[in-house]
């Protein structure tokens, strides 16, 4: 089985990072191929970089030319997925989805602990969107842009920690699911701060997508995610194949 996790900003050592998470949680005979898209942004951290990475995602994905099982968008609260499912016939997992869906098979209620301020509305919508929030008890921030994360990995644990014990004593969560895919590696740490379960979308995703592939299931086509209508589309795609 080859499952590609697609990064969606343009920064090589965070696609080292979650392909290192990818791979520690695949099953023996899994292949985890991680893409880093040709354009965008060097961190996603708002409204118009997520648009920006989710062309940047397709692009990257329809560009790889070797045959693969499933794939994964590895942005917290991004948007792109949908796309991805009306062009592929494998099924295609969001880790924002990965990791609030597997919370609820362990809490009542999750909370997720994000970068900034200003991604609180756009992970709070995907949920929404994804029928998830009910269950959310609080989306907080901890303050740590992207790139921070592993410029300061010691005051990012302590940064999240922090938003993550407020979440249990204050926001009443039983379940903290960490919401950047930049987080990844870092949940037994916060674990072992925190002493709730802790959910890596990463991890979450792969297992998630691995299951899909052996119960031989992906997106239906009936209607929402059917193929795109045959039409000239202008400069699409817009890189070349690797």
């Amino acid at each position: 089985m080859r499952i590609l996790i697609v990064n969606v900003n343009t920064t090589t050592s965070m696609t080292d990072t979650i392909a290192a998470q990818a791979a520690a949680a695949a099953s023996a005979g899994t292949e985890i191929v991680a893409l880093t898209p040709r354009f965008g942004a060097e961190s996603v951290e708002g409204n118009f970089e997520s648009y920006l990475a989710a062309v940047a995602v397709m692009d990257r994905v329809l560009s790889y030319t070797e045959p693969f099982d499933a794939v994964i968008q590895a942005g917290y609260g991004e948007h792109g997925r949908e796309g991805l499912q009306e062009l592929l016939d494998v099924p295609v997992v969001d880790i924002t989805e990965a990791a609030a869906s597997t919370a609820m098979f362990l809490g009542h209620k999750y909370s997720v602990v994000t970068t900034l301020d200003r991604a609180v509305p756009l992970i709070g919508d995907r949920l929404k969107l994804a029928g998830l929030d009910a269950r959310c008890a609080s989306v907080r921030a901890s303050g740590m842009a992207v790139l921070e994360l592993e410029e300061e990995p010691a005051r990012a644990v302590a940064s999240i920690v922090a938003q993550a014990e407020r979440a249990v004593a204050e926001d009443h969560a039983e379940v903290i699911v960490l919401g950047c895919g930049g987080m990844s590696g870092l949940d037994d740490k916060i674990r072992l701060a925190t002493g709730v379960p802790v959910v890596d979308g990463v991890a979450a995703a792969v297992v998630i997508a691995e299951g899909l592939v052996r119960l031989g299931l992906s997106t239906s086509k009936i209607r929402t995610y059917a193929p795109p209508r045959p039409k000239k589309v202008t400069g699409w795609p817009i890189t070349a194949s690797a």
